[in-house]
């Protein structure tokens, strides 16, 4: 079937199982309730050969600031007809001219310097079950009352407002904070994901509470299968690695247009996940 015979439509709840289905096939471990989160964060398209989706790309917008594009899938039968390069256009589109952000795949980084993107870093993901491990003590679980700073932290570490991916994260995870002086100066997050669970986001403003957080955050999910998604020079990976979170696969960080407005007080030493940044 030519390309110019599929249908470009907005992604619906009742395309979600197609989504999914679609996901498993690139080997992507997602479940419906990731594909969930995705669809209730952000606007999407699919592609439809009949009423099969063999095409996915979303966008998620972080107020004025930014928007990221994820969740671009193409099924494999399909590959080769440009598009990738039509689902590309569409979540650039919604993004209505914001600057953008992705993780992208070895395959599809030729694709996305064509359209403009530039490389800003590495990613590397950290998966595995961990040894026992002793909870921090100058670490506790947040308070209602810290969700303000810790969405405040995350927007200097981002660059970006994510209100809305936290108050999402606040209902379906947990969050733990480092305080100083009275004040959250780090968070991490914990939520279930795929085969297991990711910690992600984490901000901290140096690596040693950093590991602190997440140490926090895997002595509570003793047994559990983690995630972990690092930036490559923020020196977390060897030290995942000993912990049992061996490097299973990552990414090229890119960005199209603006600028960086993340502030050198704080960091994200480990994403929400490779979708949302």
């Amino acid at each position: 079937m030519k390309t110019d015979q599929l249908e470009i439509v907005s992604l619906g709840t009742q395309h979600l199982e197609g989504a999914l289905a679609l996901s498993k096939q690139a080997g992507w471990p997602h479940r419906m309730a990731d594909w969930e989160m995705a669809f209730a964060l952000s606007t999407g398209v699919v592609v439809l050969e009949g009423d099969k989706v063999v095409g996915t790309t979303l966008t998620t917008r972080y107020g004025r600031d930014c928007a990221t594009i994820n969740m671009v899938i193409v099924d494999e039968a399909m590959r080769g007809r440009g598009l990738g390069r039509r689902l590309m256009q569409a979540g650039l589109d919604a993004a209505g001219g914001l600057p953008c952000r992705l993780i992208a795949t070895d395959e599809g980084l030729p694709l996305y310097e064509s359209l403009g993107f530039r490389q800003v870093g590495a990613i590397v993901q950290h998966q595995g079950f961990c040894s026992a491990v002793e909870p921090p003590v100058d670490v506790e679980w947040a308070q209602p009352s810290h969700l303000a700073e810790i969405e405040a932290l995350d927007q200097l570490a981002f660059g970006a407002n994510r209100g809305e991916l936290l108050s999402y994260l606040k209902h379906d995870g947990r969050f733990a904070v480092i305080r100083r002086g009275g004040h959250v100066s780090g968070f991490s997050t914990s939520r279930p994901f795929g085969r297991g669970e990711v910690i992600g986001p984490v901000v901290a403003a140096n690596g040693e509470d950093a590991r602190k957080l997440i140490l926090f955050q895997i002595a509570a999910r003793r047994h559990t299968f983690l995630r972990i998604d690092t930036a490559t020079n923020l020196g977390l990976s060897s030290w995942l690695a000993e912990l049992g979170l061996v490097q299973v696969g990552g990414g090229t960080a890119m960005r199209r247009g603006g600028q960086a407005n993340a502030s050198p007080r704080v960091k994200t030493f480990a994403l929400a996940n490779q979708a949302f940044g």
